[in-house]
């Protein structure tokens, strides 16, 4: 197994488009030669605890609404190739993604830190929902199969904030500057939302190199 971390925040139209496409990449191949970690990335570290109305952050980040139309117009077309529905319409919120990456951390404890990802993408992008609500938090974190008591009063709490916070700055210390951002074998950094056919060529090359490994 070859480690892969990615960098991303449940909020990032990027990170979904990109999940998608190595999701589809892994399907035509049918075993992933992958060991898949998620790391913290906040697009917003300084948005209020409470988040912020949707509307409103788009147009004050693109400058009014035609700058918020033209920004997300390939974030659409990209999203439409990778065969999503994203209900644009229906996200009311824009959250701080803190909490989110805190239940992200406690699921890789629990080994189900992918399922939570794809929940999280799945309840903001096409249910709408405020993925900064604990409520909301707890829900997805008991359909994954985690103690939604448990993790609802850890998140009462500050705990692993600080160590989120450091793992978001270590990442942009190191370099990192968008999410996604893929590392492969914790040596090849691989930005953005790649096509299915560049994760193919990948997952084709680790395969080659396999046997040789294997020998050694």
């Amino acid at each position: 197994m070859v480690k892969l971390d990615i960098l991303s925040d449940p909020i990032c139209p990027w990170c979904y488009i990109g999940k998608a496409n190595l999701d589809r990449a892994l399907e035509s191949v049918g075993d992933t030669p992958f060991e898949i970690e998620w790391h913290p990335f906040q697009l917003n570290p300084d948005m209020a605890p409470e988040g912020m109305d949707r509307r409103e952050y788009l147009e004050t980040k693109f400058g009014g609404k035609d700058g918020a139309i033209r920004a997300y117009t390939p974030v659409v077309e990209a999203a439409e190739a990778a065969g999503l529905e994203i209900d644009f319409e229906g996200i009311k919120r824009t959250p701080n993604t803190l909490n989110a990456h805190r239940l992200i951390h406690w699921a890789g404890i629990e080994g189900r830190q992918t399922p939570v990802v794809a929940a999280l993408f799945r309840a903001y992008f096409r249910e709408g929902r405020d993925i900064g609500d604990i409520d909301v938090l707890a829900d997805i974190a008991d359909a994954a199969g985690l103690d939604a008591a448990m993790i609802r009063k850890l998140m009462l709490g500050d705990a692993d904030c600080d160590e989120i916070r450091a793992r978001d700055a270590w990442a942009r210390e190191h370099g990192v500057t968008g999410v996604p951002t893929f590392v492969v074998g914790q040596r090849h950094a691989v930005p953005g939302a790649q096509p299915p056919e560049l994760w193919a060529k990948v997952i084709a090359e680790i395969a080659a190199q396999q046997p040789a490994a294997d020998n050694g």
